[in-house]
């Protein structure tokens, strides 16, 4: 394994603090020169604020160094030419869609697209139905879906994620959403073309069996769940089984070590890139740094 992405909320941090051993573990990958990118599904917070939190923990990262959905779709909608689109995200994040073509919120009809992210408090059934009434309108928009997380671990316990929204979205229009966040095989593709590895170089840490593990293995890679974050022992026993479960990311290190053990191989044997120019994947999502 030469590189390694990272799950944010669950795995790097908890709330307002950082995992026990996070800060040390992306210290230990820094030293030995292994590449290493965080994507998560975040679109509750803008880049920046991400930027911020990790910075603020003692984390060291640079924009490029964060792969969100907001940040794909901002290039693929814009690659795309869909105006306009009816965005349904917090108004912070807005600013992660700069520059594209934003339908008027009073409007109910006319996207070219509907994009849902996770809203959390502030969905409510006007809202909802309004995401609903500007689908069933003709010509029928684009359902895009920034990620479709089931729940995600909140400081008082587990909270709705985007994912059943866009589920009953779906349902009740008969239409599939495309997916530019996690689980799909694009997005991870995108975060492989950013490192510049190859899927089997390439180890996805997470706490989400379906979005991190699975997803991450239906892209090539291989998968290591934490018991941290959003993680259920309940969650096992689904067909999905990770190259291994370890207590937290302060493990990577020594799971790491055994794993070039074996394989009779030198630690920092190859380098790759920490980052890099702008990357187009094999389905044309564009990524840059936001």
């Amino acid at each position: 394994m030469q590189a390694f992405l990272f799950d944010l909320d669950g795995v790097i941090y908890q709330a307002r603090e950082p995992i026990p051993g996070a800060r040390e573990t992306i210290a230990w990958l820094r030293s030995r020169g292994i590449p290493y990118l965080f994507v998560t599904n975040t679109t509750s917070r803008p880049l920046a604020w991400l930027l911020h939190r990790l910075r603020e923990m003692g984390i060291p990262a640079e924009a490029g160094q964060i792969l969100t959905p907001a940040r794909v779709a901002r290039h693929w909608l814009r690659q795309k030419g869909l105006d306009p689109i009816a965005l349904f995200v917090p108004d912070r994040t807005l600013e992660d869609f700069a520059g594209l073509p934003l339908l008027s919120q009073e409007r109910e009809s006319g996207a070219a697209a509907v994009v849902i992210g996770n809203l959390g408090k502030c969905w409510d059934y006007p809202l909802i139905n309004r995401a609903f009434r500007l689908l069933m309108a003709e010509p029928h928009p684009l359902l895009v879906a920034l990620g479709v997380p089931r729940y995600w671990q909140g400081p008082d316990g587990l909270r709705l994620d985007a994912g059943p929204f866009v589920a009953a979205l779906e349902y009740a229009t008969g239409r599939k959403a495309l997916v530019l966040g996690k689980p799909a095989v694009s997005f991870y593709r995108a975060a492989l073309d950013i490192l510049g590895s190859a899927p089997e170089e390439t180890v996805m840490v997470g706490d989400d069996l379906i979005g991190d593990i699975d997803g991450g293995q239906q892209a090539g890679l291989k998968g290591i769940l934490v018991r941290t974050g959003k993680f259920r022992a309940t969650d096992l026993g689904q067909g999905i089984v990770p190259a291994a479960i370890l207590d937290s990311i302060a493990d990577l290190p020594g799971w790491w070590e055994s794993e070039q053990g074996q394989n009779g191989s030198k630690a920092g044997e190859r380098t790759l890139p920490l980052g890099g120019p702008d990357h187009q994947t094999p389905n044309n999502l564009l990524v840059e740094p936001g």
